[in-house]
C-alpha cells in the first residue's frame, strides 16, 4: 500500500475529441496511441502558456514542451525535440522571470542537465555545472586497491546530474540540487564488481548549490561559494570556462535536499531536506531551512516534520504557506494547510483544521486580497478553495467557482494576470483552459491532437448509499447500448491507496471496459481521500473489513437500481490497495466470477519487511510482530483457503512499493488450493509505471500495457461468459492463450 500521490494517474491528462456520430470506444491498441497533456505555466506577461505533451506509448512515451498564445489566436507549437537515441524527454519547465526564455531539465548523455531556450530564436543550450566531489568512497580504508589508486590523484570537478532547480524571481540567482557524482575511484570499484552495498550507510547525498545568472544567461559560482571552493580547488578550476561549466560548492545542509523555493525578494530560499539513509522509515523527519544567498542556513525549528513542497511565500517574504500532516490520528498523507513566519523560532499555524475534504498537490497561491488559494479534492470533484491567510480555527474555505467536475493544476503568474488549468469530467475530455480572472469560464486553448481518431465517452452516474453509519458514494458507467441487449456484466473497480479516491474525470480505461460490453462501478469506501480526516481514518486496523462491506453494499445498491445489470456476472479488479482488496474478496465472498489483482499486498508480514517504506502501513495496524493477530487478520493470505474465484495477478518485477513476492505468495497459495489462477510478470516495471501502462497512459515500455490488457480481456471473457468453466473443471491452456482471441 502507499499514499496514492506517488501512484495516482494525475501527472498527465488525456485530451481527446469526442464526436458522437463517429467516435468509438478505445481498444487495446488504441491505448498505445494516446498522447497526454501536462500541466501549464502562464508566462510573466500573461500572453503565452507553456505546457507539456507526452508522446504515445507506441512512439516512446517521451515528454516535450509546447507553447500556445493565451488568447488562443494561434495553434500551439512544439518547442523541444528529444535527440535520436535518447530515452528521456524534457521535464520541469520554468519561465525566466523576464519571459524571454524557458529553462528545463533533460537527460543527455550520462547527466540530467539544465537547458535554457531563448524564445527569440536559437537552439536550447545546456548549462553545464560541476562540483568537487563532497564524498569519495574510494578513499575509505576498506576500498579495493584499484579504487584507492584511482582516487589517489587530486580531486577533479565532476559534472552534476540535476534533480531539480529554481530560478530566483529577479532572474539573478540559480539554485540547483543534485546527487553526489560518482568519482573515478568509485567507478573503478564498480567496474571491478566491488559493488556490495552497506545498507543505510550511504555517504552520497542530494545537495543544494547556488550560482549567479549573468545578463547573457551564463552561470558563475556565487561569490560566497567561490571563496569556499577556492580552499580545495586551484584557480584554474574556479575560472573554468563555460565549455566545462562553473564549479559550484554545496550549501551546508543535512540530509538530502528535497526542494527549494525562492523568496519574493530573491535574497533567500526555503529549503526542505529529508534525512539520509532511510531514517524517515522510523518516522517523519523533514526539516525546513532558510538559506540566505550570503549567510549561513538557519533551521525553522518548529516546522512540522511532514511538511512538503511546494510552498508559497507571502508577497512581503515574511511568511510561508505549506501542506503538512494533520495532528489528528489519521493516515500519513492526510494533510492540512499551515502558515508560518519565516523565522527560526516561529510556530506553525493551522489554517484548515477539521477540513471536510482533502488538500490537493498543487502550489498554494497568495492572492492580493490576503487569502490563500489551495487545490482540494472533495468527493468525486477536484478544484480549489481560498482561505484567509491569518485565519484561526473554524475559518471557512471558500470554493472557487468551476464549470467542470475536475479542475487540476490551477496556476497563475507572479502578476496574477491570468489563470490556467486542466479541466475534465467523465464525458468531457481534458482541456487546457485559460481565464483572465480566478474562477472565470474556461477558454479552451488549441492543444495538439492527442488521439489518432475520436474516442467515445459516457457520463458516469452518481451512486449514493449508506453502510455502518457512513454516507458513501460511487460512480457507475454503463455502455450506451445496454438497453439493447440482455443484462450486462458489471466490473467493480477499487482504487489505490487506501488513501486514494476515484474522481469524475475523463478516463479512457473506463471507455476501454465499456467497449467490451462491461459496466463499471467505482466506489469510494471508508478510508478514501476527499471526505475529511475522520472518513480517511475509518479503516484503521480494519483493512478488508468495513471498507470491503462498503464496496459490497454499494454493489447491492447499484444492482437494486439498475436491473439492466447482470447480478450473476460480476467481476472485481484493482491495483495496489485495489489489488489488496481483490485478495480479500477472494477469501471472503463468492459472488464474483472473476478477480483481477494488480501489484497487491497479500501478506502484511512479508510486505512490511520488504517494501520501500513502512511508515504508511504502520499507521493502519502497527508493528506486525507486536500486533500479530491484527496483521494476519488484515492479510488476504489468511483467508485464501476459503477462496473459490478465478484470479489474475499482474505484477512488475521491479516493484519496490508492493514487491513481487506478494503476488508470488498469492499465486502459489491459490495454485496449491486448486483455484484457477494466472500470473503475469513484467520485467523492469515498478509500481506506478506498470499501472500507467495498463490503464493506457504513455509509458516508455512499448508492449507491457498492451499485453496486460490482452490478458485481462481474455480472462474476463472466459469467466464472464454465459457458461464459463467451473472452478472444478480442468482449464486447458487454450482458454488463456494469447492466440485464442483477437486483439481488442
Amino acid at each position: 500500500m502507499r499514499n496514492p500521490a506517488a501512484f495516482l494517474l494525475l501527472a498527465a491528462a488525456f485530451a481527446l475529441p469526442v464526436h458522437a456520430a463517429t467516435s468509438s470506444f478505445p481498444g487495446t491498441d488504441d491505448l498505445r496511441h494516446l498522447r497526454a497533456l501536462g500541466p501549464a505555466l502562464l508566462s510573466p506577461d500573461g500572453h503565452s502558456v507553456l505546457f507539456s505533451v507526452t508522446d504515445a506509448t507506441a512512439d516512446g512515451g517521451l515528454t516535450h514542451l509546447w507553447l500556445v498564445p493565451a488568447d488562443g489566436s494561434h495553434p500551439a507549437r512544439q518547442l523541444t525535440v528529444t535527440p535520436s537515441g535518447q530515452h528521456s524527454g524534457e521535464s520541469a519547465p520554468a519561465w525566466s522571470p523576464d519571459g524571454h526564455a524557458i529553462y528545463f531539465l533533460a537527460h543527455r548523455g550520462e547527466q540530467n542537465q539544465l537547458f535554457r531556450l531563448s524564445l527569440t530564436g536559437g537552439e536550447a543550450m545546456p548549462i553545464p555545472l560541476r562540483a568537487l566531489p563532497s564524498v569519495d568512497d574510494a578513499r575509505l580504508p576498506d576500498a579495493i586497491p584499484a579504487a584507492r589508486k584511482a582516487a589517489a590523484a587530486a580531486p577533479t570537478p565532476l559534472p552534476l546530474s540535476l534533480s531539480g532547480f529554481a530560478v530566483s524571481p529577479d532572474g539573478r540567482w540559480l539554485a540547483v540540487w543534485a546527487r553526489d557524482p560518482q568519482t573515478p575511484g568509485e567507478k573503478a570499484a564498480h567496474d571491478a564488481k566491488a559493488d556490495a552495498t552497506w545498507v543505510d550507510h550511504q555517504t552520497h547525498r542530494t545537495r543544494l548549490y547556488l550560482a549567479r545568472i549573468q545578463p547573457d544567461g551564463s552561470i558563475l559560482p556565487a561569490a560566497a561559494q567561490l571563496q569556499t571552493a577556492a580552499k580545495s580547488a586551484t584557480p584554474a578550476v574556479n575560472n573554468a570556462s563555460a565549455a566545462t561549466g562553473p564549479v559550484l560548492a554545496p550549501v551546508a545542509l543535512p540530509g538530502n535536499l528535497a526542494s527549494a523555493a525562492w523568496s519574493p525578494a530573491s535574497d533567500r530560499l526555503l529549503a526542505i531536506t529529508r534525512p539520509a539513509n532511510d531514517l524517515d522509515d522510523l518516522g517523519p523527519a523533514n526539516q525546513a531551512w532558510l538559506v540566505p544567498v550570503a549567510a549561513q542556513p538557519q533551521r525553522l525549528l518548529h516546522a512540522p516534520a511532514t511538511l512538503r513542497s511546494p510552498i508559497a511565500w507571502s508577497p512581503d517574504g515574511s511568511r510561508i504557506f505549506f501542506a503538512a500532516q494533520t495532528p489528528e490520528d489519521a493516515p500519513p498523507g492526510v494533510e492540512e494547510l499551515y502558515a508560518m513566519a519565516a523565522s527560526s523560532d516561529a510556530q506553525p499555524q493551522r489554517l484548515l483544521p477539521d477540513f471536510d475534504a482533502s488538500l490537493g498537490y498543487g502550489k498554494p497561491v497568495v492572492l492580493a486580497d490576503g487569502r490563500v488559494l489551495v487545490p482540494v479534492e472533495r468527493g468525486f470533484t477536484a478544484g480549489a478553495v481560498t482561505v484567509p491567510a491569518a485565519s484561526t480555527s473554524g475559518a471557512e474555505a471558500t470554493p472557487v467557482p468551476q464549470s467542470s467536475a475536475t479542475v487540476t493544476a490551477l496556476s497563475t503568474n507572479h502578476a496574477r494576470s491570468g489563470w490556467v488549468w486542466l479541466a475534465s469530467s467523465s464525458d468531457q475530455p481534458t482541456r487546457l483552459c485559460y481565464a483572465p480572472q480566478l474562477g472565470g469560464d474556461c477558454h479552451a486553448l488549441p492543444t495538439p491532437a492527442l488521439s489518432d481518431h475520436p474516442l467515445q465517452a459516457v457520463r458516469s452516474l452518481p451512486v449514493h448509499w449508506t453502510n455502518d453509519g457512513f454516507a458513501l458514494e460511487g460512480r457507475l458507467s454503463i455502455p450506451p447500448t445496454a438497453s439493447d441487449h440482455a443484462p450486462i456484466p458489471l466490473i467493480v473497480e477499487v482504487h489505490g491507496g487506501p488513501l486514494g479516491a476515484w474522481q469524475d474525470r475523463y478516463d479512457p480505461w473506463v471507455g476501454f471496459l465499456l467497449g467490451h460490453g462491461w459496466a463499471v462501478f467505482r466506489p469510494n469506501p471508508r478510508g478514501s481521500s476527499g471526505y475529511g480526516w475522520k472518513f480517511a481514518a475509518a479503516n484503521k486496523d480494519d483493512l478488508g473489513g468495513g471498507d470491503l462491506m462498503d464496496i459490497l453494499t454499494g454493489l447491492d445498491a447499484v444492482l437494486k437500481d439498475h436491473p439492466e445489470l447482470d447480478a450473476n456476472r460480476l467481476a472485481l479488479m484493482g491495483y495496489s490497495y485495489g489489488g489488496e482488496m481483490a485478495g480479500f474478496v477472494e477469501g471472503k465472498t463468492t459472488r464474483f466470477r472473476a478477480i483481477v489483482s494488480g501489484a497487491p499486498v497479500i501478506d502484511q508480514f512479508s510486505e512490511y519487511g520488504t517494501e520501500g517504506g513502512s511508515w504508511y502501513d504502520r499507521w493502519y495496524y502497527g508493528l506486525p510482530w507486536e500486533h500479530f493477530t491484527d496483521a494476519w487478520r488484515q492479510s488476504p493470505l489468511s483467508r485464501v483457503a476459503a477462496g473459490r474465484t478465478p484470479f489474475l495477478l499482474l505484477q512488475g518485477e521491479s516493484d519496490t512499493t508492493d514487491p513481487i513476492g506478494q503476488s508470488e505468495e498469492m499465486y502459489r497459495a491459490l495454485r496449491q488450493m486448486h483455484i484457477p489462477v494466472e500470473m503475469m510478470r513484467f520485467p523492469r516495471e515498478d509500481h506506478g509505471p506498470l499501472a500507467r501502462g495498463i490503464f493506457g497512459y504513455p509509458t516508455p515500455e512499448p508492449w507491457h500495457g498492451w499485453q496486460a490488457r490482452q490478458r485481462i480481456v481474455q480472462f474476463l471473457n472466459l469467466w464472464l461468459a454465459a457458461h464459463p468453466p467451473t472452478s472444478g473443471d480442468a482449464i486447458s491452456d487454450s482458454h488463456l492463450q494469447g492466440s485464442s482471441l483477437p486483439v481488442q
